[in-house]
């Protein structure tokens, strides 16, 4: 008669064996549908294609060389340049606020 402890290790060498053969399984199956395995899917291959790097590369581009082909512009008025100024003078004055941990109280608990 078998004790528990043979027959946990026997279940436990069975479950071992059926996950490890599981994998391949599908992997097998996988590219005999066409499909990506895994390892295919996280090398890197595939993320960026031809279409994308070449938008990529006409952003770059654009980017580099219409500054040089356009007029200048005038500078923006006084009211745009300041918002970032005023933006930044909030969320440091934001900062540096205590926080009264006594008043954000959401719920009150009554045990009596």
């Amino acid at each position: 008669m078998e004790t528990r402890a043979a027959r946990r290790v026997g279940a436990a060498a069975h479950h071992q064996k059926r996950t490890r053969a599981a994998p391949a399984a599908e992997q097998k199956q996988r590219q005999a549908r066409g499909g990506r395995t895994h390892q295919q899917a996280t090398s890197g291959s595939g993320y960026f294609t031809v279409q994308l790097v070449m938008v990529f590369l006409w952003v770059a581009a654009s980017l580099a060389f219409l500054p040089l082909l356009l007029p200048p512009l005038p500078p923006p008025p006084l009211s745009l340049l300041l918002l970032p100024v005023c933006l930044l003078a909030v969320l440091a004055a934001l900062a540096f606020v205590p926080l009264d941990a006594h008043n954000n109280v959401v719920g009150s608990s009554s045990c009596s």
